[in-house]
């Protein structure tokens, strides 16, 4: 994914794009707004699950939060315990099985779990988290299905924490910029948005067996495409059409569909043409107005991200300073900070609720081939 960027001079970038310095350093500063605000105490946070993503991007990244701090492990590899609760210095009665889960209820130093597990285990795990009087940060998706997630927020509500689903690209001041300037009009209204999330998925993953993923790559990779195009807008779609394309003799696709080419619809008029893949290599989004475009390619990798503006005919990138915080360190003092001031996040589980609701019409359409009505 590369190296950061180097930081280039924006004046003469701005004025050829008509953006107000004004806005620029607002979009700068973004990352400054949401959970960087030193607490007296650290939120403690276990983490479940101590696979490729917690071990190589959640937990290093610990280092960089000012209102969180790792606390606790919970694994079913005893060597994972012992090695990742060395090296983090995680007291061994911190350290936990899967059977021993629920005992976290009688540590008072955890006060959030982050759930990095399996799809298939997102709900049963969130939902004995807040049981056992946790806050819940979750890993997107959310859940397999729409039922699931109503069931982890009912329990969050009911146990009186918060959930939150792990959007990291909403703490990544790009994104954050590109919501900006695409809800702002920007490059005028907004008329069409394309967005292409892919990779070439290797055998022998989890993520490829439907019993734990729930699905293929739009219970994936396409979740980029589809929460895109709607923090791009701020609408939700109020129609839904999908096309599948599997070749079901390659052995990796034996239960889960490759590609899925959607257009979403939305109340503005809005269209949304996306894509999800399991087997192109392609990360990218596209805001389309009647002046120009916004484009972010890659868009949402976890780092390099890349903005380049066409306004009234004028091409032009857009470049960054380094943030205060990456994303990573982000959403963990987001939660952090929401619960130190009894805030809601801003990816609360009522988004990964609105996504599931339209992965589920995606899935309906391919299916039936026709278009999904999305109801309230």
């Amino acid at each position: 994914m590369g190296s950061r960027r180097e930081v280039l001079g924006i004046g003469a970038g701005m004025a050829a794009l008509g953006l107000a310095p004004g806005l620029a350093s607002r979009a700068f500063a973004a990352d400054r707004k949401i959970g960087y605000a030193p607490a007296d105490r650290k939120i403690g946070y276990a983490i479940v699950g101590l696979g490729y993503y917690a071990t190589r991007q959640i937990m290093p990244n610990f280092a960089g939060c000012e209102n969180a701090r790792l606390v606790a492990l919970v694994s079913g590899t005893p060597a994972k315990l012992e090695q990742y609760g060395s090296e983090y210095g995680i007291l061994p009665s911190h350290r936990y099985s899967y059977d021993q889960f629920d005992r976290i209820r009688d540590n008072p130093d955890i006060d959030a779990v982050y759930i990095v597990l399996p799809n298939s285990l997102h709900a049963e795990y969130s939902i004995r988290a807040a049981q056992a009087g946790k806050h819940v940060l979750c890993e997107k998706p959310m859940a397999t299905s729409v039922a699931e997630c109503q069931a982890m927020i009912a329990a969050s509500r009911k146990a009186g924490k918060k959930l939150m689903i792990g959007y990291r690209s909403r703490f990544e001041p790009y994104n954050r910029l590109a919501i900006e300037l695409a809800r702002g009009g920007h490059v005028g209204p907004t008329r069409l948005i394309t967005a292409e999330h892919g990779f070439p998925i290797q055998p022998g993953q989890w993520r490829i067996d439907k019993a734990l993923s729930g699905g293929g790559s739009m219970m994936d990779i396409g979740i980029y495409s589809l929460n895109a195009a709607r923090y791009l807008t701020g609408e939700e779609p109020v129609e839904v059409s999908a096309v599948e394309s599997t070749d079901r003799s390659d052995p990796r696709f034996r239960t889960v569909e490759d590609r899925i080419s959607f257009v979403l619809r939305f109340p503005s008029g809005i269209e949304a043409n996306c894509i999800s893949s399991y087997s192109s290599a392609h990360n990218g989004y596209r805001v389309i107005g009647t002046q120009g475009w916004i484009a972010m390619e890659p868009a949402t990798p976890y780092v390099g991200q890349t903005m380049t503006i066409r306004k009234d005919g004028v091409t032009a990138p857009r470049t960054l300073p380094p943030p205060a915080r990456n994303q990573f360190a982000g959403q963990l003092d987001h939660l952090a900070e929401c619960i130190l001031k009894g805030t809601t996040p801003i990816v609360a589980g009522e988004e990964g609720l609105a996504d599931m609701r339209v992965i589920e019409a995606i899935y309906r359409s391919a299916a039936e081939r026709r278009h999904i009505e999305m109801t309230t």
